[in-house]
């Protein structure tokens, strides 16, 4: 008989493209992954994984047995959860989200507080992490819940075995020093920006990809990008103390931007989608997260309409 353990092992490896690399996603050596995959290839009576280079790949019978694993270790959480609920009476068990950090802040742990009246017997563990970073952990039902975001004309990677869900829309503003000429007027002409040092999140992210696209397609420039942080509260303190720019979104903006400059692009609307990605069957304790970040980002979305302070 097939060892659902060893099967999760096996799809863990195929994710990850080596046994190492799985060896550290799940905490064991690589010794002991490689022990556990000959032992389900005895059972399965037939190769299961071949060698390319470093890497390793599944043979046909090993993609069948990850199909395979994929809907039993489905039906597996949706048994536990399922006895987790007939115990509480009420919807129940751990869900586990990802989330980028503005979205954190204001959908998220306000979706969490929500939680902890409206379904108490649900909890819920929350960590920072980026959306292509995170995908795949939700397919390895090491996450549940991942709130994600696409800029625009940066479309993210198209995950067609997971559920996608819109939360919310946002601008994005070009922030400045009080003290810089072109924050006088609003909205701002990007192009009248190409002498200033800029600040945005760390190479290979979206925000770096979008800045760098809307100062050479709007502003007709190369940004001198001096300045990097993941975290956006950092790049407004450097816009206000370090005299940089840079663009931020709604979310974080309307937290407080004392000291800066906030201003439109003159040259056209920029903004991002916030969305919820998980995996196409919910569980009842998944289910009710999603309802409170849904909630939640629509209380979010009904602020950013306002006004910025």
């Amino acid at each position: 008989m097939l060892d659902l353990h060893r099967l999760r092992l096996l799809r863990e490896v195929d994710s990850r493209g080596t046994v190492h690399a799985a060896a550290r996603a799940l905490g064991y050596t690589p010794s002991a992954i490689s022990q556990q995959l000959a032992v389900l290839e005895r059972e399965a009576g037939t190769p299961l994984l071949e060698r390319i280079g470093r890497n390793v790949r599944l043979t046909e019978a090993g993609q069948v047995l990850v199909e395979h694993a994929t809907r039993l270790l489905d039906g597996m959480e949706a048994a536990e959860a399922e006895l987790a609920m007939v115990a509480a009476g009420r919807a129940a068990g751990v869900v586990r989200i990802a989330s980028f950090q503005s979205a954190f802040l204001s959908v998220v742990a306000p979706a969490i507080r929500s939680l902890a009246t409206s379904h108490p017997a649900v909890r819920v563990e929350a960590t920072e992490l980026e959306v292509e970073q995170a995908a795949p952990a939700l397919r390895l039902h090491q996450l549940d819940v991942v709130v994600g975001d696409e800029y625009d004309g940066q479309p993210r990677a198209v995950h067609a075995d997971l559920e996608r869900e819109h939360l919310l829309r946002e601008d994005i503003y070009v922030l400045l020093p009080l003290d810089h000429p072109a924050a006088a007027v609003d909205p701002v002409p990007v192009a009248r920006l190409s002498d200033i040092a800029w600040a945005a999140c760390q190479p290979g992210t979206g925000h770096r990809e979008m800045q760098v696209r809307v100062c050479r397609e709007l502003g007709g420039f190369e940004p001198d990008l001096r300045y990097s942080s993941d975290d956006f509260l950092i790049l407004l303190e450097l816009v206000r103390t370090a005299g940089a720019a840079a663009l931020l979104p709604d979310l974080v903006l309307h937290h407080g931007a004392p000291g800066v400059a906030v201003r439109r692009p003159a040259e056209g609307l920029v903004g991002r989608e916030v969305f919820m990605l998980t995996r196409r069957s919910r569980t009842a304790a998944v289910a009710a997260v999603a309802d409170a970040l849904r909630d939640a980002a629509a209380a979010a979305g009904r602020e950013t309409s306002q006004p910025l302070p």
